[in-house]
């Protein structure tokens, strides 16, 4: 029977799982809905079984979660989702769930969604050829991955760089931006920034805002504070900006106008269609990732 990668890209609005013999080539594809973790875990289990039965044996999961989580080895929580404002989900033993529903001896790589994005996007997309990247994703959080010479920057804990306490952005709409939308810190980027933070302060989706609204000044000037924060911080080669809110038109290039407003020229940096990018892989860079960590274990 062939032997063949699985990954699984665990979001919070919604589970991808894959197989594939190689991360950039999947023979199969499964998206649903994040709901409990005993229903969601169940059609993970599910998936996995029936595509062993019909495409061959799993010889390693990469697994990308969404945060925070606890991605060290030996650590009393390893494994874990911790204080998450998920419904359910917190302090969820999701590698144990695996390792119940899958043969124990399986080798599985556990990392943040947003790292298994930057390790894809450096791998198969935008950001080959570079050593020190920053995979930044908006949507119903912001969450970042950085790779130090492609390893997975960790200290105690993974970065948080949604949490990074922004300013006041220089726009004259300030009675529109006073309240944030998370539920720990009132002024922190993804608290000023995310989906659900667009929605508070208009009453309405990103989606549903037009190009030219009020609401996308905001958007591109908080989300280029945050990516000043970042290269002051860990000078990357390449910031990569994934997510559903930065895919809206115009987005893009407004977050690279304020960036380079706010950098005021003080960095040696590429042009900057170069230096703050989209994702090659698009929706595909999370799992894409977590397959690539995956045939990791193989040849470890």
């Amino acid at each position: 029977p062939r032997r063949l990668l699985g990954g699984i890209e665990a979001g919070g609005t919604k589970f991808v799982c894959a197989i594939a013999s190689h991360p950039d080539q999947p023979i199969e594809i499964e998206r649903f809905p994040t709901s409990q973790p005993r229903d969601t875990m169940a059609r993970v289990g599910d998936f996995f079984r029936r595509a062993a039965r019909e495409h061959g044996t799993l010889a390693a999961l990469g697994v990308g979660t969404f945060g925070p989580a606890c991605v060290k080895p030996g650590a009393a929580s390893y494994g874990k989702i911790l204080n998450t404002p998920k419904a359910g989900w917190g302090n969820h033993d999701l590698l144990g769930a695996l390792r119940r529903l899958l043969p124990a001896d399986l080798p599985i790589a556990f990392e943040t969604d947003v790292i298994a994005a930057a390790v894809g996007e450096a791998v198969h997309g935008a950001a080959q050829g570079t050593e020190h990247v920053a995979y930044v994703t908006v949507g119903t959080g912001i969450g970042g991955g950085l790779l130090i010479s492609g390893r997975p920057l960790h200290g105690r804990l993974h970065p948080e760089i949604g949490h990074m306490f922004v300013g006041t952005a220089p726009s004259a709409l300030r009675e529109s931006e006073t309240s944030g939308a998370c539920p720990f810190h009132d002024s922190c980027l993804e608290g000023l920034a995310s989906g659900p933070a667009v929605e508070k302060r208009w009453g309405a989706a990103g989606r549903d805002l037009p190009a030219g609204h009020p609401a996308w000044i905001l958007e591109a000037e908080f989300l280029a504070m945050g990516l000043v924060n970042l290269t002051a911080a860990w000078s990357p080669d390449i910031l990569v900006l994934g997510g559903g809110v930065i895919r809206k038109d115009g987005l893009l290039e407004s977050v690279r106008d304020n960036f380079e407003r706010f950098a005021a020229g003080y960095w040696e940096l590429p042009p900057l269609d170069q230096y703050i990018v989209a994702p090659a892989l698009g929706q595909r860079a999370g799992i894409t990732g977590a397959l690539t960590l995956a045939s990791r274990m193989t040849s470890s």
